[in-house]
């Protein structure tokens, strides 16, 4: 039987296409949409068979310091080459000396463990449709001149760069902020994705303050499908399945090169952007 050729090339606007057609066959919800949102800030590499996109990986740099590894997906018909290996070692080579985080089904650890990364929590995926959920009216909504101060809460939560990713973000969706007099001292963002809807990322001080942002944004959102990816240290677990998001499965949260330094942010990530971002 011949073996069919398969070659690594730079991902480039014409295979989002091909990309999906991958994600839509391995079970994934996105839509064309949702890739293009994280291939607009990212570099990446896909794999070809001739013509056909066999298989993907993309590198989401956040500043000079860290990144993402992400959609990362082998075809059906590929799979037990090491291709999946492949794509992956390409996007740690575009990411340089940044830290690379990613998160992992059980099927993936194995590989990533191979390359590197160590396990670090789980996330857990919670979605269904909203139920009534009341407006606490300690939240707002806020306009494009608050951007700067949620990219520096964010900052200091993700210990990262990631102004690129807020910008486009901003593009999809709106960002509701808690103030302590003038000062915002946390913000959740929500948008399209998928066959409904997401929240996140949620950055705040404390935890009664992330349910109160996430609580703001579902009051809008009754009977629509929505979807929250929560590190599960977050304790929001109980409230999100209380208002109709149930707990569906996780992954595992790893990273590699990390830098070790010790630090207490004054915020923390209560909600990621999605699995792929963080």
């Amino acid at each position: 039987m011949r073996t069919e050729t398969v070659t690594l090339a730079p991902f480039e606007a014409h295979h989002l296409d091909g990309a999906l057609a991958l994600s839509r066959a391995a079970g994934w919800a996105h839509r064309r949409e949702d890739w293009k949102l994280i291939w607009s800030i990212s570099e990446g590499r896909v794999a070809l068979a001739g013509d056909r996109v066999v298989g993907t990986a993309l590198m989401t740099p956040f500043g000079d310091t860290c990144s993402a590894i992400n959609m990362i997906i082998v075809d059906e018909s590929q799979r037990g080459r090491g291709l999946g290996r492949q794509l992956t070692t390409a996007v740690i080579d575009l990411a340089g000396d940044r830290e690379c985080r990613l998160t992992a089904t059980s099927d993936g650890l194995p590989l990533y463990e191979k390359l590197g990364f160590v396990a670090t929590h789980q996330i857990v995926r919670h979605q269904g449709v909203v139920g009534r959920v009341g407006a606490p009216e300690n939240v707002e909504w806020i306009g494009a001149d608050a951007m700067p101060a949620i990219k520096a809460l964010d900052r200091a939560a993700f210990g990262a760069d990631r102004d690129a990713l807020h910008d486009a973000l901003a593009k999809e969706g709106p960002f509701a902020v808690v103030r302590n007099g003038d000062n915002i001292v946390a913000f959740a963002a929500t948008r399209p994705f998928g066959m409904g809807e997401v929240v996140g990322p949620v950055v705040a001080e404390n935890a009664e303050q992330a349910r109160d942002l996430i609580a703001f944004i579902l009051s809008g959102k009754e009977g629509r499908f929505v979807r929250i990816d929560v590190p599960e240290q977050s304790c929001l677990s109980s409230w999100l399945e209380g208002w109709g998001l149930v707990h569906e499965g996780g992954v595992i949260a790893m990273v590699r090169g990390a830098t070790g330094e010790s630090q207490t942010p004054q915020v923390r990530t209560f909600v990621l952007a999605s699995q792929a971002l963080g």
